[in-house]
């Protein structure tokens, strides 16, 4: 299923094998939380190099529903994509939706008991439930719902959550019925060292076909989030993929990859892109600012997306000014092309032996941590 190729220090290529084909590691998965990602059609992905798309089970269980993917066979057949994908348990979008909607959240052994942020149904995702519907999607990786706390929290609260997570991964890896599809376990334990490891140890006890390390970039500072990434990398077997959730910017992305990290989605490359942000080989390129009202050169000179090829950074700003879709859409492409290539571009330093001065003439020509230009 998962296959280490080659080693560079810590970091490391890999192929990971799933139902819908192969996946080549480290690797970047764009998010598509609705069964879409965000500007992009499945043809423009698919020329960007994407191997791997995410959906999010709480909102495709939401909108369009388990019966009507069901009758498509799948979110691969209802979505017309034919390259693998992972769907995350919802339980991240749950918590976070209930603070923007100041909706109670009841969380016990049983599950998450919740309200939907669409008609203020009443729902329950049980362990049970939760792979269900993921089974029902077809999704070829699946991820356990666990407990999601935001930091600061006591020592006390992250180490009941943990083995509340823990209890759901159990009933989570009884649950599944379809071995073709993998599931992952996720490692929990907040800001806590101890607790991480412990969490890490127990998790592996039960042989995930992968493992993920939970409850990270969510305000933390990035020396704590490298050192919860490295204590925990210490404690997960070497011939199992490793996955960072929701991480993230490209400087965090290298650093991970160093500490041994394998896959990584983040919604910031198409988010930001509809904010008139770009990444470049040389900086972040803020379209709003006025210095690009008349800048005839592409967005990244080193780039060779469609729209570093074609267009203006003038240009791009006046779209992105005038608020045309097109902007969503050439922001997005040039985005992601970054974000794939980044990962790519580290593959292959590590097939060659040079990742770690791969990632500093990177973080360099960017302007570590990326100036703004």
């Amino acid at each position: 299923m998962f296959k280490v190729e080659k080693t560079d220090g810590l970091a490391r290529a890999g192929v990971l094998s799933t139902a819908h084909g192969d996946i080549l590691t480290p690797i970047f998965m764009p998010v598509g939380t609705k069964g879409t990602v965000k500007a992009m059609t499945h043809k423009l992905l698919k020329e960007l190099g994407t191997q791997i798309i995410l959906g999010n089970t709480y909102h495709l269980y939401i909108r369009p529903g388990q019966e009507l993917i069901k009758k498509f066979d799948g979110l691969h057949k209802f979505i017309n994509w034919d390259r693998p994908i992972l769907t995350d348990s919802g339980g991240f979008q749950v918590f976070s939706l209930s603070k923007k909607t100041k909706e109670s959240v009841k969380i016990t052994d049983d599950g998450v008991y919740f309200k939907d942020h669409m008609q203020g149904d009443k729902h329950l995702f049980s362990p049970e439930f939760v792979i269900q519907l993921q089974e029902t999607f077809g999704s070829d990786i699946m991820m356990p719902i666990d407990e999601c706390i935001a930091l600061p929290a006591s020592y006390e609260y992250t180490k009941e959550a943990l083995y509340r997570t823990i209890r759901w991964l159990e009933r989570s890896k009884k649950a599944k019925t379809k071995k073709e599809q993998l599931l992952f376990g996720i490692v929990q334990g907040g800001a806590y060292e101890d607790l991480r490891k412990l969490s890490a140890r127990l998790t592996v006890e039960f042989d995930m076909d992968g493992y993920a390390i939970g409850g990270l970039s969510v305000g933390e500072s990035k020396e704590l989030m490298y050192s919860m990434t490295k204590a925990v990398v210490e404690e997960l077997p070497q011939n199992k993929p490793h996955y960072l959730m929701g991480v993230g910017k490209p400087e965090d992305i290298l650093e991970a990859i160093s500490l041994g990290i394998d896959m990584f989605d983040c919604v910031i490359p198409t988010r930001n892109a509809r904010t008139g942000l770009l990444y470049t080989s040389i900086g972040e390129i803020i379209l709003r600012h006025e210095r690009y009202k008349e800048d005839k050169s592409p967005p990244d000179p080193n780039c060779d997306c469609y729209t570093c090829q074609n267009f203006s950074r003038a240009y791009l700003r006046h779209l992105y000014m005038m608020e045309e879709i097109s902007s969503y859409i050439l922001n997005t492409i040039h985005n992601l092309n970054f974000f794939l290539n980044l990962t790519k571009n580290a593959r292959e330093s590590i097939l060659k032996g040079c990742f770690e001065n791969f990632k500093n003439q990177t973080l360099e020509r960017m302007g570590i941590l990326y100036n703004k230009i």
